[in-house]
């Protein structure tokens, strides 16, 4: 609702400013005045009008008010302009008018054109993913679900670097510490399998171990050591040896846990593209030859990186100008490509610039589609993948400086549209309280007791598995729903259960915006108090309560609203006493703005603080007025239709957050 009329007052004021003024306005700022007294929309378009046409900000929001009012008409749903302070233009609704605008809108955007590819998740598959890994993913998968609300056509793609160093890791463990050969590898995935357990916990373990025997020993074994992870590391980008085929066994069975473990959460993927096929079917020499064609790289004779290609970073537009620090390494002096190089060559596929692709298999079905795994020669028919128009890379933030040499790469080549189409979803670490790091059995030192947070560490073992994380939240939740829904079955207490504690996971994660460090906690996470999924899921099943006790349904609520004159809706929304549903209305009408916002801003915490918002503007609603008794019929049709738009708006937000609404609590 809130949205449509934005864009009404948009269209008109765009027309008032050709017509008094002669000026044709692209974008017109509009912003929410912090109190409904100040009315629903503001703008602060006469400020930027001000030096343009030389006058006081103030005379020229005059001059558009008064345009604007001699053609209310033109523009329904508002009742009044009023020009505040110096110069800012403030727009009150006709709120009959709005509240009908509300009921048939369930949150629609207009939809939009292009194919968005969102990279999420990307876990080493070395490990289990542990509680970092999904704030990734339920980022990612939000931010998916909001696209599609938006109607772009979405692939979700789940980059698996298994040819990298962490991967190499477990692979000395496996030849170095436990001496095992292929075959025992082999033998112990398929013995752990049949025992129930699960290869990515094994791994976890062995990358740990294998981590802490780097640092023993003499300097002498230090340093053969190291030159064993790089002869490791080397043996696996090659392939075709016993080393890269353990690497595949064990990369490949962890990916399977980790695809498990998401499923969990409701988190599917569309393509895994394997770091191995990028590698070898040849996709850097294809990048390779289009930087060295363009300019962008150059071969440097002398100095530090001598021997190197290396790429000009922003600001040294030229060779002579750079430093040795300027400038970006991509292919070393001994032939081997960084990071960045392979993930240039990786960037230019998924833009459809490199001129290679894929082959392409089934590897994981899910309820209503397949996904594909990257392959050297895979099967003939096959989904699309690559050729998007957008790129959103949900990566933490500390990658920040080689998304950005990508997107200089890309620049550089001349592909300026894809370099502003590409989106680094940056996001913070997930740490654990102190509270939570003790309730999972680790021992801290008192200093650690009395900092905000801990920070967790795969390569020393400290933190919380995703799938541990999961069923503690669970079983946590399961105790308090079995006090409560004593009169529930036991499957049907299971299932509330890990609806509230999927819910409180989710939301834990995408409540807070992503360039802020999250410190996860037990207790704050699944309190019913605050702001918390369980605390919006419980506003859900209170409203579904009084529909059940009040023997009626939202549908036929609502088909009953639809029967009231706007006389009598103008006046339950008047005046201070309603405003409180006024508020409700109004909170109610912005999903569609706040998805629009979500997707501008790359960022999902706002969807999630306006379900939180609607909860409590309900729960304030719900103490002050009588619903169920109200002895007015037509009013009490217009409370309970106002029940029924907060339910739907409630449910659908959460919906898009991927976090169900129980039936009970």
């Amino acid at each position: 609702m809130v949205l449509e009329l934005e864009k009404r007052l948009s269209d008109r004021l765009r027309a008032v400013l050709k017509n008094r003024f002669e000026l044709d306005i692209g974008s017109i700022p509009l912003e929410t005045p912090p109190d409904l007294g100040l009315g629903e929309i503001a703008t602060p378009i006469a400020f930027e009008l001000a030096r343009k046409l030389r006058k006081a900000p103030k005379i020229i929001a005059q001059e558009i008010v008064a345009a604007l009012l001699a053609d209310l008409g033109l523009l329904p749903g508002f009742a009044k302009f009023e020009v505040a302070g110096a110069g800012y233009i403030n727009a009150y609704l006709d709120r009959a008018e709005a509240v009908q605008l509300v009921v048939p809108a369930e949150g629609r955007l207009p939809s939009a054109q292009g194919h968005v590819l969102v990279e999420h998740t990307s876990i080493n598959p070395n490990k289990a993913a542990h509680i970092g890994h999904l704030r990734n993913a339920i980022l990612g998968d939000t931010f998916v679900r909001l696209l599609r609300a938006a109607g772009y056509k979405v692939d979700v793609q789940n980059y698996i670097d298994n040819t990298g160093v962490q991967v190499a890791d477990v692979v000395v463990g496996f030849l170095h510490l436990e001496k095992k050969t292929v075959a025992e590898v082999h033998a112990l995935v398929t013995e752990l399998a049949s025992n129930g357990q699960l290869i990515d916990y094994y791994c976890w373990d062995l990358y740990a171990r294998t981590s802490q025997w780097y640092g023993e020993g003499t300097d002498e074994e230090k340093t053969a050591r190291k030159q064993l992870r790089l002869d490791t590391l080397h043996l696996i980008e090659r392939g075709g040896n016993d080393t890269a085929e353990i690497a595949d066994l064990i990369s490949t069975a962890v990916l399977r846990r980790h695809l498990e473990t998401m499923l969990r959460l409701g988190i599917e993927y569309d393509f895994l593209p394997r770091e191995s096929e990028i590698l070898h079917l040849k996709f850097w020499e294809a990048a390779f030859e289009k930087l060295k064609q363009s300019g962008v790289l150059y071969f440097e004779d002398e100095g530090k990186n001598k021997g190197c290609w290396v790429m000009n970073r922003p600001g040294a537009e030229t060779k002579e100008n750079e430093t040795d620090d300027d400038a970006k390494v991509i292919v070393r002096s001994n032939g081997t490509v960084t990071y960045v190089g392979k993930d240039i060559a990786y960037h230019l596929w998924k833009f459809g610039l490199l001129g290679k692709d894929f082959g392409y298999k089934r590897f994981f079905t899910y309820p209503d589609h397949e996904c594909w795994i990257s392959a050297e020669s895979g099967e003939p028919s096959h989904p699309h993948f690559g050729g998007a128009t957008a790129i959103y890379n949900v990566i933490d933030a500390r990658q920040s400086d080689p998304q950005a040499n990508v997107i200089q790469a890309l620049r550089g080549m001349g592909y300026t549209d894809q370099a502003d189409h590409y989106t680094h979803f940056s996001y913070e670490m997930v740490a654990l309280t102190p509270r939570c790091a003790v309730e999972l059995g680790y021992e801290i030192s008192e200093v650690d007791k009395q900092k905000s947070y801990i920070e967790v560490s795969g390569r020393k073992g400290f933190g919380v598995k995703a799938d541990d994380l999961i069923d503690k939240l669970i079983a946590a939740t399961r105790a308090e729903v079995d006090s409560r829904q004593t009169s529930h079955d036991a499957a049907v207490r299971q299932k509330i259960a890990e609806q509230i504690a999927i819910g409180a996971l989710r939301y834990f994660m995408l409540k807070v915006t992503r360039n802020s460090v999250i410190a996860f906690d037990f207790k704050d996470a699944l309190s019913f108090e605050g702001e918390t999924g369980p605390y919006i899921q419980y506003a859900v099943v209170r409203i579904r309560n009084i529909f059940r006790k009040g023997n009626t349904t939202p549908d036929a609520v609502l088909a009953d609203f639809a029967g009231l004159p706007a006389a009598s809706l103008g006046a339950y929304l008047a005046g201070e006493a309603n405003q409180d549903i006024w508020s409700l209305w109004l909170r109610a009408g912005r999903r569609s703005q706040v998805i629009e916002q979500c997707i501008a801003t790359s960022e999902p915490a706002y969807l999630a603080k306006h379900a939180f918002q609607l909860a409590q503007e309900f729960a304030n609603f719900y103490h002050r007025h009588h619903i169920l008794t109200e002895v007015d019929p037509a009013r009490k049709t217009f409370l309970l239709s106002t029940a029924a738009i907060a339910l739907r708006e409630l449910v659908g937000s959460l919906a898009l957050l991927d976090i169900e609404s129980p039936e009970a609590m």
